[in-house]
């Protein structure tokens, strides 16, 4: 089996675009998409119009569930600009979406298992700062689930690990936002560094399952200037570099 693998697309319709043209020519015989589809300043109706009609195994991540939950008067930014892009069609999508995936030898989820808002494979530090979690904790958050590949996104960081029981872990990174800025559970930058569609293909060998990650360069001026019109100075940063470097006004 030959899995491609994408994530967190947050309405960045171009990058998903590039990234669907190079799948098409990867031999994938599935594709799966973690979650986070729409949220974001940048063209979240372009997004729909290539998802809708999309042969794909889609789950549903946290600000996709924050679009169907949260009232549009208290929407942070990001969600209520896709919120106001999107139809209700795309909307009905969403609530359509599992949560969690079970494949063949394979568990997909967007954050943990247990929460769409917790990092599997990174923790945050008191002073901010982003680290690897350690493989036991990891497990830990991992306890029941006995697939072979665990499939994972949120972070927007592509890693590739090995568990010392031997299950894999994937997080293919972000086809659409690069990096970004949260203040849960403080304040805390997470920063690709690269400005590329990031995605990853697994697939099964002898030895398990072998990850490829790959980085896609499309043509990002339309959406920096979209995030820019938007007074988004973060987004348009992380879609130039890979970087933030202009923080959203107080």
């Amino acid at each position: 089996m030959r899995l491609a693998v994408l994530a967190d697309i947050h309405g960045n319709a171009d990058a998903l675009a590039a990234v669907l043209a190079d799948v098409a020519g990867q031999g994938a015989d599935a594709t799966v998409i973690l979650g986070d589809h729409f949220s974001g300043p940048l063209d979240a109706e372009g997004t729909w119009a290539q998802l809708k009609g999309l042969d794909a195994w889609c789950l549903r991540g946290n600000h996709d569930r924050y679009l169907l939950e949260t009232p549009r008067a208290v929407m942070g930014p990001s969600d209520a600009a896709a919120y106001d892009a999107l139809p209700a069609q795309a909307l009905d999508w969403l609530a359509s979406l599992p949560t969690v995936l079970r494949l063949d030898g394979v568990f997909a989820c967007h954050g943990t298992p247990a929460s769409d808002e917790t990092y599997l494979c990174e923790r945050i530090t008191p002073d901010g700062g982003v680290a690897q979690r350690d493989g036991a904790t990891i497990g830990r958050l991992l306890a029941g689930i006995d697939a072979g590949l665990i499939l994972c996104a949120h972070s927007h960081l592509p890693r590739a690990l090995r568990l010392p029981d031997g299950r894999q872990v994937l997080n293919p990174g972000s086809v659409g936002c690069p990096a970004y800025v949260d203040d849960t559970p403080v304040p805390h930058r997470v920063e690709s560094g690269f400005p590329e569609a990031s995605y990853a293909l697994a697939e099964t060998s002898a030895a398990g399952w072998d990850i490829t990650f790959r980085r896609v360069a499309y043509d990002r001026r339309r959406l920096i200037a979209r995030a820019g019109a938007a007074e988004r100075g973060e987004w348009a940063s992380a879609l130039r570099t890979g970087w933030i470097t202009e923080m959203p006004a107080a």
